[in-house]
Protein backbone atom coordinates (compact mmCIF):
# COMPACT_ATOMS: atom_id res chain seq x y z
CA UNK A 1 0.00 0.00 0.00
CA UNK A 2 1.65 3.33 -0.90
CA UNK A 3 0.44 6.74 0.81
CA UNK A 4 1.65 10.30 -0.39
CA UNK A 5 4.98 11.25 1.15
CA UNK A 6 5.13 13.92 3.61
CA UNK A 7 8.03 16.62 4.98
CA UNK A 8 8.61 15.19 8.83
CA UNK A 9 8.49 17.90 11.85
CA UNK A 10 10.84 16.04 14.02
CA UNK A 11 9.42 17.50 17.61
CA UNK A 12 11.74 14.91 19.55
CA UNK A 13 12.64 16.74 22.76
CA UNK A 14 15.90 14.82 24.49
CA UNK A 15 15.61 16.79 27.55
CA UNK A 16 14.34 15.25 30.76
CA UNK A 17 12.63 17.49 33.52
CA UNK A 18 15.05 18.31 36.30
CA UNK A 19 12.53 19.06 39.24
CA UNK A 20 14.10 17.06 42.48
CA UNK A 21 11.31 16.89 44.88
CA UNK A 22 8.56 15.44 42.19
CA UNK A 23 7.17 12.76 44.42
CA UNK A 24 8.75 10.20 42.78
CA UNK A 25 7.41 10.83 39.30
CA UNK A 26 10.91 11.33 37.80
CA UNK A 27 12.97 8.66 36.23
CA UNK A 28 16.47 8.22 37.76
CA UNK A 29 18.96 8.56 34.95
CA UNK A 30 21.10 5.62 36.27
CA UNK A 31 23.14 3.54 33.42
CA UNK A 32 21.41 1.36 31.75
CA UNK A 33 22.43 -2.24 32.61
CA UNK A 34 23.10 -2.98 28.91
CA UNK A 35 23.85 -1.85 25.68
CA UNK A 36 20.72 -1.26 24.22
CA UNK A 37 22.90 0.67 21.07
CA UNK A 38 24.52 3.16 19.93
CA UNK A 39 23.13 6.21 18.21
CA UNK A 40 19.81 8.18 17.63
CA UNK A 41 16.57 5.48 17.82
CA UNK A 42 13.94 6.99 15.10
CA UNK A 43 10.14 6.48 16.34
CA UNK A 44 7.93 7.99 13.94
CA UNK A 45 4.26 8.59 15.12
CA UNK A 46 1.45 10.11 13.26
CA UNK A 47 0.02 12.66 15.57
CA UNK A 48 2.26 12.88 18.57
CA UNK A 49 0.22 15.52 20.69
CA UNK A 50 -2.68 13.15 20.72
CA UNK A 51 -3.83 11.56 23.89
CA UNK A 52 -3.65 8.15 21.84
CA UNK A 53 0.36 8.74 22.39
CA UNK A 54 0.40 10.18 25.59
CA UNK A 55 2.47 7.29 26.94
CA UNK A 56 4.94 7.67 24.28
CA UNK A 57 4.99 11.42 25.39
CA UNK A 58 5.47 10.46 29.07
CA UNK A 59 8.47 8.28 28.40
CA UNK A 60 10.21 10.49 26.75
CA UNK A 61 9.43 13.64 28.50
CA UNK A 62 9.89 12.17 31.99
CA UNK A 63 13.17 11.14 30.80
CA UNK A 64 12.60 7.37 30.88
CA UNK A 65 13.98 6.05 27.74
CA UNK A 66 17.46 8.16 28.51
CA UNK A 67 16.97 5.88 32.01
CA UNK A 68 16.98 2.72 29.78
CA UNK A 69 20.44 3.52 27.48
CA UNK A 70 18.35 5.27 24.79
CA UNK A 71 18.73 8.12 23.00
CA UNK A 72 14.98 8.35 21.06
CA UNK A 73 14.20 10.81 18.94
CA UNK A 74 10.35 11.13 18.13
CA UNK A 75 9.09 12.08 13.76
CA UNK A 76 5.79 13.47 14.34
CA UNK A 77 3.68 12.87 11.09
CA UNK A 78 0.24 14.28 10.62
CA UNK A 79 -1.39 10.85 10.92
CA UNK A 80 -0.29 6.95 11.35
CA UNK A 81 -0.56 5.59 7.42
CA UNK A 82 2.26 8.63 7.22
CA UNK A 83 4.43 6.99 9.58
CA UNK A 84 3.98 3.80 9.36
CA UNK A 85 5.37 4.85 4.78
CA UNK A 86 9.07 6.32 7.11
CA UNK A 87 9.26 2.95 8.94
CA UNK A 88 8.88 1.63 5.27
CA UNK A 89 11.22 4.07 3.61
CA UNK A 90 13.80 3.22 6.22
CA UNK A 91 13.13 6.97 8.10
CA UNK A 92 12.28 5.70 11.65
CA UNK A 93 13.56 2.09 12.86
CA UNK A 94 10.18 1.66 15.35
CA UNK A 95 6.35 2.87 14.64
CA UNK A 96 3.91 4.43 17.65
CA UNK A 97 0.89 3.37 16.08
CA UNK A 98 -2.43 1.35 15.68
CA UNK A 99 -1.77 -2.10 16.24
CA UNK A 100 -4.11 -2.79 12.84
CA UNK A 101 -1.07 -1.92 10.65
CA UNK A 102 0.80 -4.72 11.32
CA UNK A 103 -2.78 -7.11 10.89
CA UNK A 104 -2.90 -5.74 7.33
CA UNK A 105 1.05 -5.50 6.60
CA UNK A 106 1.06 -8.85 6.81
CA UNK A 107 -1.13 -9.61 3.86
CA UNK A 108 1.36 -7.43 1.90
CA UNK A 109 4.21 -9.85 2.54
CA UNK A 110 5.57 -7.38 5.37
CA UNK A 111 6.61 -8.55 8.79
CA UNK A 112 5.67 -6.36 11.77
CA UNK A 113 5.79 -6.89 15.36
CA UNK A 114 3.85 -5.09 18.27
CA UNK A 115 6.53 -4.66 20.80
CA UNK A 116 4.34 -2.64 23.58
CA UNK A 117 0.89 -2.02 23.72
CA UNK A 118 -0.03 1.50 24.69
CA UNK A 119 -3.72 1.12 24.27
CA UNK A 120 -6.66 -1.24 24.93
CA UNK A 121 -9.55 0.92 22.82
CA UNK A 122 -9.15 3.39 19.72
CA UNK A 123 -9.70 6.29 21.93
CA UNK A 124 -11.61 7.64 18.54
CA UNK A 125 -15.19 9.24 18.42
CA UNK A 126 -16.94 9.74 15.15
CA UNK A 127 -18.33 13.80 15.79
CA UNK A 128 -21.11 15.60 13.25
CA UNK A 129 -20.70 19.44 12.98
CA UNK A 130 -23.46 20.62 14.81
CA UNK A 131 -23.20 23.80 12.69
CA UNK A 132 -22.90 22.10 9.20
CA UNK A 133 -25.16 19.32 10.29
CA UNK A 134 -27.24 18.55 12.90
CA UNK A 135 -27.25 14.87 11.81
CA UNK A 136 -29.73 12.33 13.79
CA UNK A 137 -28.65 9.08 11.49
CA UNK A 138 -25.58 8.22 9.80
CA UNK A 139 -27.67 7.22 6.73
CA UNK A 140 -27.62 10.23 5.72
CA UNK A 141 -23.91 10.39 5.56
CA UNK A 142 -24.39 10.07 1.66
CA UNK A 143 -22.37 12.45 0.06
CA UNK A 144 -20.92 13.92 2.66
CA UNK A 145 -17.02 14.50 3.27
CA UNK A 146 -15.80 12.73 6.73
CA UNK A 147 -11.99 14.34 8.13
CA UNK A 148 -9.41 12.02 9.09
CA UNK A 149 -5.69 12.19 9.93
CA UNK A 150 -4.84 10.46 7.37
CA UNK A 151 -5.82 8.27 4.31
CA UNK A 152 -5.24 4.52 5.47
CA UNK A 153 -4.64 5.87 9.10
CA UNK A 154 -6.55 4.31 12.48
CA UNK A 155 -8.65 7.27 11.98
CA UNK A 156 -10.03 6.68 8.76
CA UNK A 157 -10.57 2.35 9.05
CA UNK A 158 -12.48 3.29 12.44
CA UNK A 159 -14.69 5.95 10.77
CA UNK A 160 -15.49 2.96 7.95
CA UNK A 161 -16.46 0.57 10.66
CA UNK A 162 -18.46 2.77 12.72
CA UNK A 163 -20.48 4.06 9.04
CA UNK A 164 -20.81 0.53 7.91
CA UNK A 165 -22.09 -0.66 10.97
CA UNK A 166 -25.49 0.76 10.83
CA UNK A 167 -25.17 0.77 6.74
CA UNK A 168 -24.04 4.31 5.43
CA UNK A 169 -22.86 3.81 1.77
CA UNK A 170 -19.17 4.23 2.47
CA UNK A 171 -18.90 4.21 -1.43
CA UNK A 172 -20.74 7.52 -1.38
CA UNK A 173 -18.81 9.52 2.30
CA UNK A 174 -15.80 10.93 1.11
CA UNK A 175 -12.81 10.86 3.02
CA UNK A 176 -10.78 13.97 3.91
CA UNK A 177 -7.02 14.14 5.33
CA UNK A 178 -7.05 16.96 7.52
CA UNK A 179 -3.92 16.20 9.87
CA UNK A 180 -3.93 15.79 13.56
CA UNK A 181 -3.63 18.95 15.02
CA UNK A 182 -5.33 22.37 14.80
CA UNK A 183 -5.53 21.31 11.02
CA UNK A 184 -8.44 19.25 12.07
CA UNK A 185 -10.34 21.83 13.84
CA UNK A 186 -10.44 24.02 11.08
CA UNK A 187 -11.61 22.14 8.57
CA UNK A 188 -14.77 21.32 10.31
CA UNK A 189 -15.08 24.94 11.57
CA UNK A 190 -14.35 26.44 7.57
CA UNK A 191 -16.89 23.62 6.28
CA UNK A 192 -14.78 21.99 4.17
CA UNK A 193 -15.75 18.50 6.36
CA UNK A 194 -19.12 17.76 7.69
CA UNK A 195 -17.91 15.25 10.64
CA UNK A 196 -14.43 13.76 12.04
CA UNK A 197 -13.57 10.97 13.03
CA UNK A 198 -10.47 11.85 15.80
CA UNK A 199 -8.72 11.37 19.02
CA UNK A 200 -8.50 13.76 21.95
CA UNK A 201 -8.35 16.55 22.92
CA UNK A 202 -9.15 17.61 19.81
CA UNK A 203 -12.83 16.03 19.88
CA UNK A 204 -13.66 16.88 23.72
CA UNK A 205 -12.22 20.58 22.83
CA UNK A 206 -15.30 20.46 20.23
CA UNK A 207 -17.74 18.95 22.25
CA UNK A 208 -17.16 21.65 25.12
CA UNK A 209 -17.95 24.19 22.78
CA UNK A 210 -20.91 22.37 21.59
CA UNK A 211 -19.60 22.47 18.24
CA UNK A 212 -20.07 18.95 17.21
CA UNK A 213 -22.60 16.14 17.98
CA UNK A 214 -20.49 12.96 19.06
CA UNK A 215 -22.60 9.72 16.93
CA UNK A 216 -20.07 7.08 18.15
CA UNK A 217 -17.49 7.03 20.50
CA UNK A 218 -14.32 4.82 21.29
CA UNK A 219 -13.07 6.69 24.05
CA UNK A 220 -13.97 4.21 26.65
CA UNK A 221 -13.10 0.82 27.67
CA UNK A 222 -16.39 -0.17 27.84
CA UNK A 223 -17.85 1.39 25.00
CA UNK A 224 -14.77 0.14 22.64
CA UNK A 225 -15.88 -3.07 23.91
CA UNK A 226 -19.09 -3.05 23.03
CA UNK A 227 -19.01 -1.66 19.95
CA UNK A 228 -15.83 -3.94 18.85
CA UNK A 229 -17.59 -7.56 20.58
CA UNK A 230 -14.37 -7.48 22.63
CA UNK A 231 -10.96 -5.87 23.12
CA UNK A 232 -9.63 -3.64 20.94
CA UNK A 233 -5.70 -3.06 20.88
CA UNK A 234 -4.78 0.19 19.04
CA UNK A 235 -1.98 2.65 19.92
CA UNK A 236 1.18 0.52 20.38
CA UNK A 237 5.40 0.50 19.42
CA UNK A 238 5.70 -1.88 16.92
CA UNK A 239 8.72 -2.31 14.45
CA UNK A 240 9.97 -4.85 11.45
CA UNK A 241 10.39 -8.30 12.55
CA UNK A 242 14.07 -8.12 11.68
CA UNK A 243 14.69 -5.16 14.01
CA UNK A 244 13.67 -7.07 16.98
CA UNK A 245 15.10 -10.40 16.00
CA UNK A 246 18.06 -8.42 15.49
CA UNK A 247 18.69 -5.74 18.17
CA UNK A 248 16.32 -7.59 21.28
CA UNK A 249 18.34 -5.24 23.92
CA UNK A 250 17.03 -1.87 22.16
CA UNK A 251 13.49 -3.39 21.98
CA UNK A 252 13.83 -4.25 25.52
CA UNK A 253 14.91 -1.41 26.48
CA UNK A 254 11.48 0.36 24.47
CA UNK A 255 9.52 -1.84 26.15
CA UNK A 256 11.11 -1.03 29.75
CA UNK A 257 10.62 2.87 29.72
CA UNK A 258 7.28 2.40 27.75
CA UNK A 259 5.74 -0.11 30.75
CA UNK A 260 7.57 2.15 33.05
CA UNK A 261 4.92 5.45 31.46
CA UNK A 262 1.87 2.81 31.92
CA UNK A 263 2.94 2.31 35.22
CA UNK A 264 3.08 6.43 35.91
CA UNK A 265 -0.17 7.18 34.33
CA UNK A 266 -2.11 4.92 36.52
CA UNK A 267 -1.77 7.52 39.33
CA UNK A 268 -0.65 10.32 38.12
CA UNK A 269 -3.09 13.83 38.91
CA UNK A 270 -3.50 16.30 37.34
CA UNK A 271 -0.79 18.68 38.37
CA UNK A 272 1.77 15.90 37.30
CA UNK A 273 0.07 15.64 33.96
CA UNK A 274 0.59 19.46 33.41
CA UNK A 275 4.33 19.45 34.46
CA UNK A 276 4.81 16.96 32.13
CA UNK A 277 2.58 17.46 28.81
CA UNK A 278 3.98 19.90 26.32
CA UNK A 279 1.79 23.26 26.53
CA UNK A 280 1.14 23.44 22.90
CA UNK A 281 -0.18 19.91 22.95
CA UNK A 282 -3.16 21.19 24.79
CA UNK A 283 -4.73 23.28 21.90
CA UNK A 284 -5.37 26.30 24.39
CA UNK A 285 -7.77 24.70 26.72
CA UNK A 286 -6.42 23.09 29.43
CA UNK A 287 -9.87 21.91 31.05
CA UNK A 288 -10.71 20.37 27.82
CA UNK A 289 -7.15 18.58 27.69
CA UNK A 290 -7.91 17.11 31.24
CA UNK A 291 -11.12 16.13 30.57
CA UNK A 292 -10.65 14.12 27.70
CA UNK A 293 -7.89 12.48 29.93
CA UNK A 294 -10.25 11.07 32.24
CA UNK A 295 -12.11 10.34 29.59
CA UNK A 296 -9.57 7.98 28.23
CA UNK A 297 -7.63 7.04 30.76
CA UNK A 298 -9.24 3.14 31.50
CA UNK A 299 -7.86 2.62 28.25
CA UNK A 300 -4.27 2.86 28.47
CA UNK A 301 -3.06 -0.39 29.17
CA UNK A 302 -1.83 -0.63 32.40
CA UNK A 303 1.13 -3.29 31.62
CA UNK A 304 2.03 -2.75 28.29
CA UNK A 305 0.84 -6.81 27.55
CA UNK A 306 -1.33 -7.67 24.65
CA UNK A 307 -5.06 -8.90 25.84
CA UNK A 308 -6.08 -12.49 24.75
CA UNK A 309 -8.49 -11.44 22.98
CA UNK A 310 -7.07 -8.65 21.18
CA UNK A 311 -5.56 -9.37 17.89
CA UNK A 312 -8.99 -11.73 17.02
CA UNK A 313 -10.56 -9.00 17.81
CA UNK A 314 -8.89 -6.50 15.77
CA UNK A 315 -8.55 -9.25 12.71
CA UNK A 316 -12.54 -9.27 13.06
CA UNK A 317 -13.07 -5.59 12.88
CA UNK A 318 -11.17 -4.73 9.95
CA UNK A 319 -12.35 -8.11 8.14
CA UNK A 320 -15.62 -6.33 8.01
CA UNK A 321 -14.29 -3.83 5.54
CA UNK A 322 -12.04 -6.43 4.07
CA UNK A 323 -12.80 -9.90 3.50
CA UNK A 324 -9.55 -11.26 2.64
CA UNK A 325 -8.50 -10.10 5.90
CA UNK A 326 -10.10 -12.81 7.59
CA UNK A 327 -8.57 -14.33 10.46
CA UNK A 328 -7.82 -17.56 9.37
CA UNK A 329 -5.62 -16.26 6.59
CA UNK A 330 -3.73 -14.52 9.35
CA UNK A 331 -0.98 -15.61 11.73
CA UNK A 332 -2.25 -13.74 14.54
CA UNK A 333 1.26 -14.77 16.67
CA UNK A 334 3.47 -13.01 14.53
CA UNK A 335 1.80 -9.79 14.63
CA UNK A 336 3.24 -9.08 18.51
CA UNK A 337 5.22 -10.10 21.13
CA UNK A 338 4.46 -10.00 24.54
CA UNK A 339 8.49 -10.91 25.84
CA UNK A 340 9.70 -8.10 26.35
CA UNK A 341 6.47 -6.28 28.00
CA UNK A 342 6.61 -9.45 30.20
CA UNK A 343 9.96 -8.56 31.65
CA UNK A 344 9.22 -4.66 31.84
CA UNK A 345 5.95 -5.90 33.99
CA UNK A 346 8.46 -7.37 36.15
CA UNK A 347 10.82 -4.96 36.72
CA UNK A 348 8.54 -2.48 37.55
CA UNK A 349 6.13 -4.03 39.19
CA UNK A 350 3.33 -3.06 36.68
Amino acid sequence: MSFPRISRRRLGTLSALSMAGWAGARAVAAPSPFTAGTGPLRVAVGGSGLLYHLPLTIAQELGFFRAEGLDVVVQDYPGGALALQALQAGEAEVCSGAYDHALRQQLLGRSYSTIVLQGRAPQLALAASARAWPVKSVNRFKGLCVGVSAMGSSTHVVAQLMLSRDGAPLDEVSFVDVGSGMGAVTALRQGRVHALCHADPIVSALEQRSEVRVLYDTRSLKASQELFGGTMPAASLYAPQSFVQKQPARVQALANAMVHALKWLQTASPADLMRVVPPHYLLGDRGAYLAAFHKVRDTFSPDGLMPDDGPATAARAVARLRPEMAPLKIDLGRTFTNEFARRAKHKFNA
